[in-house]
């Protein structure tokens, strides 16, 4: 069946039809319909907006897909926009988390006082000494620009033995040598001792910073923001096709529109547009085309990867497991690399006399993590915590986990020019953007990927896109930095 909305003569406005319900394709269909520069279709392949900022019901509690927070670092407008549309549900909630080095927990964000009551005195110390020492520290002749090179440099080997480096092996499933140094600059918004210093320095009374230790979260969950901004969509005149898959594209032959054809439990339907504007994972769009990609461009793909993440929920019959809401685990014994609590969160302390514990594994897809049982992953994640000195009070009394194959992008040396080879692939499609997330296989926040959508409405001009102006704001997405 072929979509029935007539034709788009340039008289009217332009059909953009979105791929992908995350916040990049909300925030893009909504201003599109809100602006009306567009007649929008979104399509989305679950039952729920949102994507991995998403939440979900289970057990009578709203659970997020990990830990997520909105920064402070959101630009004003659009924190205006979400303050408008949340209201009162927009709650401004302080930090409150943990890391544990060397045995013990500190915490995070950074405090000096903490830092100096519950620091091991050999990190302090270390840390001291590669401070002092590091005008002396010089990249060897010829040495590769690597995650561990980069780090090793600006923050010193006791930081980086520590921290850095065990973490990101278990983040990304590669040794700091076999990653690029873009992914440090990507990923640690910390990456000088300077910048470390400022970040102690910001729990100071006096020195700290305008929303310093704070964030914001919806009442309800983090996917209450990706919920709102589809009602407002909706008001705009947006359209939603949810528990839809793309199955195939084909792109527009002369002066015909694009075709994107869909499918819901069996049913194809085919939609027709002028602009397709997609925010799934850039290495999934050849795949996708009615044509087959070159040889190159599928080398191109699979060389573009991304790391999988095991989501394991643990409901524990007591009303709170610790204050905190986040604790870090960037040592190599243990096996998960955070415990959130979604009660912790937010002020909404239901249910009552029970919380819910989400751990997050990194891991490949397919590979013996993936592939474990809900039981064995529960019984990982309490052996964790027992060997972390946090035993669970109680046997959980439910563990479910959420599979995402695509959680993390991973940039191993050399990464650059397979991805650079896709996005000039993409960018040729006519009347084509890739965006957001996974469409630029981007290290970035939800705040980053809403600045992403908005821009991409600025760049539509009637029925054309000004791609210059969008090579322009490429370049400021480039300097995107990961907050923590």
């Amino acid at each position: 069946m072929v979509d029935p909305l007539p034709a788009s003569p340039r008289s009217q406005l332009p059909r953009v039809v979105v791929l992908g319900g995350g916040p990049a394709g909300l925030g893009a269909a909504w201003q599109l319909a809100l602006q009306k520069k567009a007649r929008v279709t979104l399509i989305e392949q679950n039952a729920w907006f949102g994507g991995n900022a998403g939440s979900f019901e289970w057990e009578g509690q709203s659970l997020d897909f990990g830990s997520h927070r909105l920064h402070p670092a959101c630009e004003p407008k659009i924190l205006a926009d979400l303050k408008r549309l949340l209201g009162p549900e927009l709650l401004d909630r302080p930090r409150h988390g943990r890391i544990r080095m060397l045995g013990r927990f500190i915490h995070f964000p950074l405090k000096p006082l903490d830092l100096l009551l519950r620091l091991d005195p050999r990190f302090g110390l270390g840390m001291a000494w590669d401070g002092a020492t590091k005008r002396f520290r010089r990249a060897a002749p010829g040495e590769p620009d690597t995650f561990a090179s980069v780090l090793r440099q600006n923050l010193g080997p006791t930081m980086c033995e520590r921290f850095y480096f065990p973490y990101a092996r278990k983040l990304w499933g590669r040794e700091p040598s076999e990653l690029s140094g873009i992914q440090a600059r990507k990923r640690v918004s910390a990456g000088t001792v300077l910048k470390l210093l400022r970040k102690v320095l910001n729990a100071v009374p006096g020195l700290k910073k305008p929303g310093s230790g704070r964030f914001w979260y919806p009442r309800g969950g983090y996917g209450q923001l990706s919920d709102a901004l589809a009602r407002a969509a909706t008001l705009a005149g947006a359209e939603f096709l949810i528990e839809h898959r793309v199955k195939l594209l084909e792109p527009p032959a002369g002066h015909l529109p694009w075709r994107i054809w869909v499918d819901r439990g069996g049913r194809e339907h085919v939609l027709e547009a002028d602009h397709v504007w997609s925010t799934l994972p850039i290495s999934l769009i050849p795949r996708l085309l009615k044509s087959e990609p070159s040889e190159a461009i599928a080398a191109a793909a699979a060389r573009t990867r991304y790391r999988a993440m095991l989501l394991i929920y643990l409901r524990l019959p007591v009303e709170q497991f610790t204050e905190y809401d986040a604790h870090y685990f960037p040592e190599a014994e243990i096996t998960i690399t955070r415990l959130s609590e979604p009660k912790n969160y937010s002020d909404r302390r239901l249910p009552k006399g029970a919380t819910t514990l989400c751990a997050e594994l990194p891991c490949e897809a397919g590979d013996r993590l993936w592939k474990s049982t809900d039981a064995e992953l529960g019984e990982l994640v309490a052996a964790d915590l027992a060997r972390a000195g946090i035993p669970l009070p109680a046997p959980a009394t439910a563990v479910k986990v959420m599979r995402l194959p695509q959680a993390y992008p991973i940039y191993p040396n050399g990464y650059e020019a397979p991805l650079a080879e896709l996005d000039r692939f993409a960018d040729a499609l006519p009347n084509f953007l890739t965006y957001g997330r996974q469409g630029l296989f981007a290290h970035d926040n939800t705040h980053h990927a809403l600045a992403m959508a908005y821009a991409a409405v600025d760049c539509l001009q009637g029925h054309d896109f000004d791609r210059a102006a969008w090579a322009r704001h490429r370049d400021v997405f480039a300097t995107h930095v990961v907050e923590d």
